[in-house]
């Protein structure tokens, strides 16, 4: 399953991450390394949040992600939410759905009516 998590960031988050900036990113890593965080970093123009995309089994792994995320304990991460995301299309889809001429592939079908 993936997880999207959402930062948002306090105001000042340029001129202050400057410091926990390392410890952030090595946390992050970490994550990356276990194969749990696949993708992460701010928004641009403007900079006011940060988007990560998280595969694992458990939303409880993205959770305590952002309690020990450096920024977060810091006060740079105001808030954060996790969201779900069903994912269908592309090489890494966790549920991918493919769709031929005449509709569905075989393989969803089946899926879909139970058989």
């Amino acid at each position: 399953m993936h997880y999207l998590l959402f930062y948002e960031t306090a105001p000042d988050y340029l001129e202050r991450r400057s410091q926990f900036r390392a410890q952030h990113l090595a946390h992050g890593w970490l994550a990356a390394d276990r194969g749990e965080l696949l993708l992460g970093g701010a928004l641009a123009d403007p900079v006011d949040g940060a988007i990560l995309l998280f595969q694992c089994d458990d939303p409880a792994i993205v959770e305590e992600f952002a309690r020990n995320d450096p920024y977060v304990a810091a006060g740079i991460v105001t808030s954060w939410k996790i969201r779900p995301w069903t994912t269908v299309v592309g090489e890494r889809a966790a549920t991918p759905i493919r769709q031929t001429t005449g509709g569905m592939e075989a393989q969803e079908r089946s899926r879909d009516n139970g058989s």
